[in-house]
Parts: C-alpha cells; sequence; structure tokens
C-alpha cells in the first residue's frame, strides 16, 4: 500500500497538472451557462444596464407563437433526420465491416463529408437545389425526358414551404453518415465472428441474424450514437443560416437555435435569447433522460 505522503503527493500533482483545464472550464462553460441562467430574468441588450423582469420572459416564450412554430420545426427535423440517418450508417457500416478490395478507399470516401466545412457542404447543396441551374432539378428532367415524358417545372426546393426543410434534412443526413458509420463500424468489428458462425449453423437467416446478434452486440454504442445525434439535431444552426436565411420562406425553416440568434444578435433581446437558451437546455435535458429510461429495455451489456 501506498503511504499516506506518497498519496498527498500524488494528489497534489494531481490537482496541479489539471488546474488549468478546470479552470478553462469553470471560466468558459460553466461560468456563461450560469451567466446565462441569471440574465433570463433581466432584459438586456448590452448597450444599458439590465432590467429586471422576473419571470417576464418566460411569459413572454410561452405566449410567442413563433416560438412554438420553431419548437415543431425543430422537432420535426429531428425526427427526420435522427432515424434515417442511423439506419443508413448501419446499413453503410455492415457494408464497409465486409472484406473487399480497396474498402479502406470508401471508407475514407463515406468519412470525407465530416472533416468539410458545414458552412461549405451548405452553400454545395444550395447550388445543387437551385430551381434554375441546380443539378437535382436536371437530373430529373433529364430522367423524364430519357423516359419519353415531359419534364415538370423546376422545383424550388429552398424557396418552397413543403420542400425547404425536407431538403435540408437530407443535406444533413448525408454530412453526418461517414461519423456515425465510423463509430458503429467499430462497434461491428467488436461483436464476436463464432456467434455468427454458430446462428447459421442452426439455420438462422440473415435477418435473424441481424436481429438477435447484430443489434444486441452493438446496442451500447448505437445508444451513444441516437443520444448524441438527438442532441445534435436539436442545435441544428448552420444549415439554415446558410442556405434559407432567416427561417424562410414562411418560418418554415426556423429551428430553435435560429429562433435565439435572431432575438439575440438581431434585436439584441439578450435576456430573452438567454430563456430560450435555458428552454433549449431544459428539452434537451428531458430527452436524454428519457432516452436513459428507455436504454434498458433494448441495450444489452
Amino acid at each position: 500500500m501506498k503511504s499516506s505522503g506518497v498519496a498527498s503527493t500524488e494528489r497534489f500533482w494531481g490537482l496541479l497538472l489539471s488546474a488549468p483545464y478546470i479552470a478553462g472550464l469553470l471560466v468558459f462553460a460553466v461560468g456563461p451557462i450560469l451567466f446565462s441562467w441569471v440574465i433570463g430574468f433581466f432584459a438586456w441588450d448590452s448597450l444599458t444596464p439590465p432590467r429586471f423582469v422576473g419571470f417576464g420572459n418566460w411569459t413572454r416564450l410561452f405566449g410567442d407563437p413563433l416560438f412554438w412554430k420553431a419548437l415543431g420545426n425543430t422537432l420535426y427535423f429531428v425526427i427526420g433526420t435522427v432515424p434515417i440517418g442511423i439506419a443508413l450508417s448501419m446499413l453503410l457500416a455492415m457494408l464497409a465491416n465486409r472484406p473487399l478490395r480497396g474498402i479502406g478507399f470508401f471508407r475514407t470516401l463515406y468519412f470525407t463529408p465530416v472533416v468539410t466545412s458545414t458552412v461549405a457542404v451548405a452553400l454545395v447543396w444550395a447550388w445543387f437545389y437551385d430551381p434554375n441551374y441546380g443539378v437535382l432539378n436536371y437530373a430529373i428532367a433529364s430522367a423524364f425526358k430519357l423516359a419519353g415524358l415531359k419534364p415538370p417545372s423546376p422545383i424550388p426546393w429552398l424557396a418552397d414551404p413543403a420542400t425547404a426543410m425536407p431538403a435540408i434534412m437530407l443535406m444533413s443526413v448525408w454530412k453526418g453518415l461517414g461519423y456515425n458509420m465510423v463509430i458503429l463500424l467499430a462497434a461491428l468489428q467488436g461483436v464476436p465472428r463464432h456467434l455468427y458462425e454458430a446462428a447459421e449453423i442452426d439455420g438462422a437467416g440473415p435477418l435473424m441474424r441481424f436481429r438477435h446478434i447484430t443489434i444486441p452486440g452493438v446496442s451500447p454504442v448505437l445508444f451513444f450514437v441516437v443520444t448524441v445525434g438527438v442532441i445534435s439535431a436539436f442545435q441544428v444552426f448552420d444549415q439554415v443560416y446558410i442556405m434559407t436565411r432567416e427561417g424562410r420562406p414562411a418560418d418554415s425553416t426556423l429551428t430553435i437555435v435560429y429562433y435565439l440568434y435572431r432575438h439575440a444578435f438581431s434585436n439584441l433581446e439578450l435576456g430573452y435569447a438567454s430563456t430560450v437558451g435555458t428552454a433549449l437546455f431544459a428539452i434537451i435535458f428531458a430527452a436524454t433522460l428519457v432516452q436513459l429510461q428507455l436504454r434498458r429495455h433494448w441495450v444489452h451489456t
């Protein structure tokens, strides 16, 4: 056993070496969070002294139809991107897990969008969706011509409330496929091979093996991917800011984070924006707690 003197020395040096990180965490993370919670009870434009309004910002938040629209759009984005994105990532991970020649190249190719700037990707996809010279409308028109049919009118993907959010969702799913694929690929490679061989000998088909071996085997990692994906989807901002600006058209792409940005930096309502941020924190926290409760029903450890 270590003497108390040695243990005290190690504890001292451990605290000393970790002090810069702890100080940075307190100053740049915990401090701003606590400050935003406090300033949410004030009306403040950063130019004049804060004015205490109590729960006035919360009353305004719950009574603002635009907030509820932003919340609905955000939930739509979360529900539409997380399940589809994870399902496609799982499919890609299973394909990339096969011992094929050149598979390393394809793994790198799938991961490339992840390391590409979201702003750059959004600009490229905005051009892709352009109704006048975008690739997507051109491909649709070409397909109709090959089939001997009259091409339809160009679709204004980002200018139509019915298609603007789905267009952003498609781009977001494509952007995040590689990240989830790499994590799920590592989990797949950790599933014992002999389980598949035994199940195959017993006559289990591909779907049966996937359901009873693959999913239980990767369920802890799958839970991590789902949780992180939901948290990230609730904070969607870059795509909306670059591709549609101001949540257009008709606020159909207005999300909670963009709603917060609008009030904080366009209207200089920092107190109200802090209240929006606190509400978003509460929503994400509640969603995470629900997932933790559901984990016991499907995650195998």
